[in-house]
């Protein structure tokens, strides 16, 4: 399930009966507000790699926050916690709703060092909060950012949600660091995501990669190194599939003709426009928009 409203989306993605994936992106400069009922079976787990987002509960009565680089876990057998999100603007939260039941049969040899599932605690309520860790970041940016054909998709994500269980419970972060030896810096982190704004904002004229390297601060080869783990692609490949589809989302929009949608997503000549857009979409930008207007 997908929706797109205005600035904002919302992504929900069945892994599998009792295990679902929510990715949340408001990239507006309003509030967004999202509900979804769940019931007391359910752990709840919310990662916010930026921004802020408040939960609320009794009608508002109260209410916790989900701050930037933060992730809570949330289990309360004993009553039901609906979802009823307040996102706040420029804010990008994944989170997981998983059934006990699910849970203990993937953690059914850990649950001595995890406290709510010892049998003492079974009936408990739990709460915890704590940073994300950078292995954790690095694993919810593959799940945001990937680009696979959908037919698979689906099992790549709950692959890297597996990944993302056992580093986020993993005592020993230094087994964690191992997993990802460059990008468990969080510096080098903050300078890939920096490299991504860069060629989008820079889209219609890239720099090299040489060039992006320099400004970003890194070699050549950890920026190329650095890409690929964070967002499962080489630069210039992330950036193709970015400029199709902010050229199909221009078309969409009706206020452009071809050439102008070419231009500014960095095409001098229409025919080569028309060729990268049929390549990514298999037909070609006139076509595209007749389908719309049918």
């Amino acid at each position: 399930m997908f929706k797109n409203v205005g600035e904002s989306s919302f992504e929900e993605i069945t892994l599998e009966k009792g295990f679902y994936v929510l990715h949340f992106q408001n990239e507006s400069k309003k509030v967004v507000n999202f509900e979804r009922e769940i019931d007391s079976t359910f752990i709840q787990m919310h990662f916010c790699l930026r921004g802020n987002s408040k939960f609320l509960f009794n009608t508002g009565d109260y209410s916790f926050d989900v701050l930037d680089n933060r992730s809570i876990l949330l289990y309360n057998p004993q009553r039901t916690l609906p979802i009823n999100l307040a996102i706040q603007p420029k804010t990008t939260l994944v989170s997981l709703l998983i059934s006990i039941e699910k849970f203990h049969s993937l953690f059914s040899k850990e649950s001595g060092y995890i406290p709510f599932l010892s049998d003492e605690n079974s009936n408990r309520k739990f709460y915890d909060d704590t940073e994300i860790k950078p292995t954790v970041a690095i694993v919810l940016q593959q799940v945001i950012n990937s680009n696979i054909n959908s037919s698979i998709r689906e099992l790549y994500v709950k692959g890297k949600i597996y990944e993302l269980l056992s580093l986020h419970f993993h005592k020993d972060e230094n087994l964690g660091a191992e997993y990802c030896p460059f990008l468990v810096d969080e510096q080098n982190v903050l300078k890939i995501r920096k490299a991504k704004e860069i060629i989008i904002s820079r889209m219609s004229e890239p720099p090299s990669l040489q060039e992006l390297a320099t400004e970003i601060g890194l070699n050549l080869k950890k920026l190329k190194e650095g890409f690929k783990q964070i967002y499962g692609d080489t630069v210039y490949s992330f950036l193709f599939d970015y400029k199709m589809e902010h050229a199909r989302k221009l078309l969409e929009s009706n206020q452009y003709n071809v050439n102008e949608v070419g231009l500014q997503v960095g095409y001098s000549t229409a025919s080569h426009f028309i060729a990268a857009f049929k390549k990514k979409f298999g037909t070609t930008p006139k076509k595209y928009v007749m389908s719309l207007n049918k």
